[in-house]
């Protein structure tokens, strides 16, 4: 996992005076592209996180390559970035590795912190098999449920809800990472769990903010190779009526 941060993003929005809310947004929006661009180019997924942090499964991509994503930044843009990298045997794990890294190298708001580096490896992670495993969960006709019959400020609530409690319960009951991705979808990188585990997930959702997910789960290589997967499994999902599916056929059913 790569954990991106602007450098000394908060001083720089009101210097030399108060930025325009509107112009940060578009800046944080051009960068995100640009990262996930970055991230593609190698078969990995980029998450916008919260903008002045992004975090991405980068698929053990080298220094220099974080490095020229480093140069981009700073000829294209009037911030720079600070990356670190973290491999373990969890997503959440890997990630703690970098962000250790990165608050080590400085903090996100100094002005002595210019396009740091630096990588960690968790001492378990070579006895690990390689492989990512991600999991496309959806809201259950989002359309008919939600867009078509309410408010848009209510539907906009309703799905954060769910993705907070996704989101809350993946990572503390299995270490994965999970993203709001748009829509009323959430794509989250996890260890290779069985079917059960997300059968659960779905579950907590469903009895703690009343939203029916499904999701298909895929694992491979590259993250863009398992989640190509987990789309995949999804649709046998919407086909069949299962909750779960994937890896390997397995599922859950409705």
């Amino acid at each position: 996992m790569a954990l991106v941060q602007i450098d000394e993003y908060g001083p720089w929005t009101v210097t030399p005076s108060v930025r325009r809310e509107t112009d940060l947004q578009s800046l944080q929006a051009d960068l995100y592209a640009d990262f996930a661009s970055f991230v593609g180019e190698r078969d990995g997924y980029a998450f916008y996180n919260r903008f002045d942090n992004m975090i991405a499964v980068t698929n053990g991509r080298d220094a220099g390559s974080h490095r020229r994503f480093q140069r981009r930044v700073r000829n294209r843009y009037p911030v720079t970035v600070s990356v670190a990298v973290g491999r373990a045997t969890t997503p959440v794990a890997a990630l703690g590795l970098a962000s250790d890294r990165l608050q080590a190298a400085g903090s996100a708001q100094s002005a002595d912190r210019r396009e740091a580096f630096a990588t960690g490896e968790a001492a378990a992670v070579a006895d690990a098999g390689e492989g990512v495993t991600v999991a496309h969960f959806d809201v259950i006709d989002a359309t008919g449920s939600l867009t078509d019959r309410e408010n848009a400020v209510d539907a906009t609530l309703a799905v954060r809800r769910a993705t907070l409690e996704l989101a809350t319960h993946l990572r503390d009951a299995h270490d994965s990472v999970a993203h709001f991705v748009g829509g009323d979808n959430v794509i989250a990188v996890c260890p290779d769990l069985d079917a059960t585990a997300f059968d659960r997930a779905v579950s907590r959702v469903r009895e703690a903010a009343g939203i029916e997910l499904q999701v298909g789960v895929g694992r491979g290589e590259t993250a863009h190779e398992a989640g190509h997967r987990a789309k995949e499994a999804l649709e046998r999902c919407r086909e069949t009526g299962t909750r779960v599916q994937g890896p390997d056929g397995v599922s859950a059913d409705d």
